[in-house]
């Protein structure tokens, strides 16, 4: 038996997973199927009377503005996407059908929505995006600002941090901080009661919404926690480590965050900490290629090269340079007396004391065991370096407080000047080195500039 009842023609489009809508020519609702509810959070009589942009993100407007007035010209469109903010304020991507009825004066849309063939996307984008940036980046910093534009195509991330855990100090910094309203934070001691310090602390995200925000905030929290209307915190973990965390935080009451951006966040967070330490690794290889790793001072290697440069340009204009050569005066002695880590301790304080005595245009370079060297680029006069080396012989013969004692001990300095002593890197280095030879031999604590000429180019 054929029964000729049907379902009304209203109903069968409540059945449907996609939105039915109709609208007018400025884009207000007029019609709305039940599956509203499901994608946008509104029910369709909560719609009803309301524009699409109002509904939709504010960043896709201007664009969408654009596709509709085509539609309503009589072509229509099958395959276009936009953002609009749910009920509850997270972003839902949506792909439209639309087309525009003349008689009628309506526009019919059909909305799908691919918020999860979107994250999907944006994951694989942000994983290519993050590997490529953590090779090319320059720098940490670099670094940093790439993983925010990544995070800002995929979540609301105007306001965003980022935060390390230094293990040795027990100290929170913030290298990376984008936020209108406030400035960079502070270091903080991994015992405050931060939000950010509970999430390194414990390694686990933190997502507070309206709702838990409006409670109380303790007293350690900070102005700019306590003013956001959202928060979400995910660790950034290398191994077993928690080595910092990644933070969005919203002021704007239009943006609520939820446990899929939670979990997106969170992919985005592992991927950027095995990047991050990678960009760690290389900077500290390339430094210990460059940079003595007692002192951190320019190896030799980095010093001659500083020196080959300094000598181009010295070359082409009126300014001098000079190199001053030293060693300590005893230092074998006082190694063997006290030991090889009170003889680092003394080489390293030696170089503090070095920097402080130079322009920070000049390089100290730490040129093997006790010897040092500075260039000083751009002098006018020798008379400039005699004035240093007697600086550095003064500051570097004041007495050492270490843990094995105070220790006394002082320098030899030897001067080479640009053209006089030599007209390349290896010419006034020798000259250098000999000159504080001549110092050394006449009882140290002196400096003795270099009295052969160079040799004829």
């Amino acid at each position: 038996m054929t029964s000729n009842s049907h379902v009304p023609h209203d109903k069968l489009l409540d059945m449907l997973l996609d939105v039915v809508c109709i609208v007018d020519i400025e884009g207000r609702f007029l019609s709305v199927s039940a599956a509203s509810e499901r994608v946008f959070g509104f029910r369709p009589e909560e719609m009803i009377g309301r524009t699409t942009f109002d509904m939709m993100h504010p960043d896709d407007r201007d664009f969408t503005r654009g596709l509709v007035d085509n539609i309503n010209l009589g072509n229509p469109s099958s395959d276009h996407e936009n953002r609009y903010i749910h009920k509850d304020g997270h972003v839902v991507h949506i792909m439209w059908s639309a087309q525009w009825l003349e008689a009628e004066q309506v526009r019919v849309g059909v909305a799908r929505d691919i918020t999860e063939r979107k994250r999907a996307e944006a994951k694989q984008a942000a994983l290519y995006a993050i590997s490529e940036a953590a090779h090319s980046a320059g720098d940490l910093q670099a670094l940093y600002q790439k993983v925010h534009e990544v995070i800002s195509q995929l979540l609301p991330a105007e306001h965003f941090f980022v935060a390390l855990h230094d293990a040795t100090t027990e100290q929170i910094s913030f290298p990376y901080s984008v936020d209108q309203y406030d400035s960079t934070p502070s270091s903080r001691a991994m015992t405050s009661c931060t939000r950010t310090a509970e999430v390194i602390r414990t390694g686990a995200p933190l997502l507070l919404t309206r709702d838990t925000t409006a409670q109380p905030a303790t007293k350690s929290d900070t102005e700019e926690e306590q003013q956001a209307l959202a928060w979400l915190g995910v660790p950034l973990t290398s191994g077993t480590q928690t080595i910092g965390a990644l933070v969005l935080q919203s002021y704007s009451g239009a943006v609520r965050y939820t446990e899929k951006d939670q979990e997106l966040l969170q992919f985005v967070s592992d991927q950027v900490a095995t990047a991050i330490e990678l960009k760690r690794t290389r900077v500290r290889l390339e430094f210990l290629a460059q940079y003595d790793q007692l002192t951190e001072l320019p190896n030799r290697t980095l010093f001659q090269d500083r020196l080959k440069n300094a000598l181009h340009k010295a070359s082409r204009g009126v300014l001098q340079l000079a190199v001053l050569y030293l060693d300590m005066d005893n230092f074998k002695q006082i190694n063997d007396t006290f030991g090889h880590t009170t003889g680092d301790h003394l080489l390293r304080e030696v170089a503090q004391r070095l920097r402080q005595c130079v322009r920070a245009s000049d390089t100290t370079g730490r040129l093997g065991g006790d010897e040092f060297a500075i260039l000083l680029d751009g002098i006018s006069s020798p008379k400039d370096a005699a004035l240093v080396a007697e600086k550095v012989i003064a500051s570097l013969s004041e007495p050492y407080l270490l843990e094995a004692g105070t220790l006394i001990t002082a320098p030899s300095v030897g001067i080479a000047t640009f053209p006089e002593h030599g007209r390349d890197d290896v010419q006034l280095v020798k000259r250098a080195d000999e000159a504080m030879y001549i110092a050394k031999r006449n009882g140290g604590k002196r400096y003795v500039v270099a009295t052969e000429p160079a040799n004829p180019a």
